[in-house]
């Protein structure tokens, strides 16, 4: 069986002290590939140099984090730009609107959004979305830069079956299921019987959202298989099956 986890921050310092460990945890546990989504200028050395050392293993992925657009956004933007032209990224990401923290700048996270998305659209490169009370608002930039272009994961999806509503129709972009898909209330589970395995693909959020029975604790990409199993209970089929098509997914979105 072989996996992806397509959102993962092993560049956090959590990670320091045992990251050898982490990744034969992981391998151990049938996960190839392991997507690593950037925040802002302060973690592209961390996320270089974690690529590095395992480049067969970890896949960088190149943007500016929604919550990380201050007073310094066009200085961020640039760096993050620089980045984007002058080294080979898979994807761009983590981009998006979030609107649960603060709304001082949400103007600038729609312009800061919609640029990204720009260039995605030009190097033909998929984003990764971050987007939290603002999926209206996410979409509406999606269908106004051109979302026949544009292609890439809702990352982290927890929403409401209207939310799906708004998403599906666009077939270029999946929803990544983590470790919420786990929790009792999460609701998760009715949800995504509204919705094919064919668009959803897996991810962690490590460290952050660690499954059951885990949850509370540092999460790390090994814990996908809990993940898998309770994706095979929802569509009611094998974890072989879920693992099968979710990585082919990933392995096409992604280009892999």
């Amino acid at each position: 069986m072989k996996i992806i986890d397509t959102h993962a921050h092993i560049f956090d310092s959590q990670f320091d002290n045992d990251i050898d460990e982490v990744v034969s945890r992981a391998k151990q546990n049938g996960v190839i590939k392991v997507l690593l989504p950037n925040i802002d200028a302060t973690t592209i050395d961390a996320l270089k140099d974690t690529s590095n050392l395992y480049p067969d293993f970890f896949i960088p992925m190149m943007g500016l984090h929604p919550t990380s657009i201050k007073d310094n956004w066009q200085t961020q933007l640039q760096i993050v730009e620089n980045e984007l032209q002058n080294n080979r990224y898979r994807a761009i990401g983590e981009i998006g609107i979030d609107l649960y923290w603060s709304k001082e700048f949400k103007q600038q996270q729609i312009d800061v959004f919609e640029m990204q998305l720009i260039w995605s659209k030009e190097m033909q490169t998929p984003v990764s979305i971050h987007s939290r009370n603002a999926l209206k608002e996410v979409v509406a930039s999606i269908q106004k830069i051109g979302q026949e272009s544009l292609s890439g994961v809702f990352h982290s999806f927890g929403g409401t079956v209207e939310e799906l509503d708004l998403i599906l129709p666009m077939t270029t972009f999946y929803i990544g299921i983590n470790g919420v898909v786990t929790f009792k209330n999460s609701g998760l589970d009715e949800t995504l019987k509204h919705v094919s395995l064919d668009r959803v693909v897996l991810e962690t959020d490590s460290p952050y959202l660690a499954p059951m029975p885990y949850r509370g604790k540092r999460n790390e990409p090994s814990y996908l298989t809990k993940i898998l199993e309770k994706l095979a209970q929802i569509y009611s089929v094998s974890e072989d099956k879920v693992a099968s098509i979710t990585t082919q997914n990933a392995i096409h979105l992604f280009g892999i």
